[in-house]
């Protein structure tokens, strides 16, 4: 004798036995309203997808994407947000944390050799800072503080940031060439860098 169950006779059909575990795990056979829904939300989801398709030819035809209601990467954003992220995208972090330094110069070096030494220039590749110095004295005294400088550059951007700073001495006036000029002469240059 066979027990008939909604959806059919399990042992009549040649079926395998399933034990009780399996049995409460069947889904049940969808009729009447049920599957009227199951077949409603698979349409819907069909047409959703079509829409979306047709949506995203219609705004390529169209010249890109337009805004909308929903947030997405071309709302406008905060200044520094949009700095930081530029300078990430176009990979500056270093360059412009040596800015920072060169703004914050008299901090690092002290007031009296921030007077009278400037820094110039960064070269990223070599990791060389320029530094200018209105006088040959303070010229010399850079050289000899240079390893602590060093130190406290890098301190401040990350180790190796800073391999070395080139001292340059005070630029000398224009060399006039003219009537007035002796043929041969070095001109003020000796007494500068």
């Amino acid at each position: 004798m066979t027990e008939n169950t909604p959806g059919g006779s399990a042992a009549s059909e040649g079926a395998p036995e399933k034990g009780p575990e399996t049995a409460s795990k069947k889904t049940p056979e969808h009729s009447g309203v049920d599957l009227a829904r199951v077949a409603l939300r698979a349409a819907k989801e069909q047409a959703r997808a079509r829409g979306d398709a047709a949506q995203q030819k219609k705004q390529a035809r169209r010249g890109g994407l337009r805004s909308g209601a929903r947030a997405d990467g071309r709302d406008p954003m905060a200044l520094g947000a949009a700095i930081n992220r530029l300078l990430t995208e176009r990979g500056w972090e270093t360059p412009a944390a040596v800015g920072g330094v060169m703004g914050r110069w008299p901090q690092i070096v002290g007031e009296d050799l921030a007077k009278h030494c400037v820094p110039q220039k960064y070269d990223e590749d070599e990791r060389v800072l320029s530094v200018q110095c209105d006088s040959t004295a303070w010229a010399t005294q850079l050289r000899l503080l240079a390893p602590q400088v060093v130190a406290r550059l890098n301190q401040d951007l990350g180790h190796g940031t800073v391999r070395l700073i080139k001292v340059q001495g005070p630029n000398g006036p224009a060399r006039r060439f003219g009537p007035l000029r002796a043929p041969g002469s070095t001109g003020p240059g000796d007494t500068y860098g």
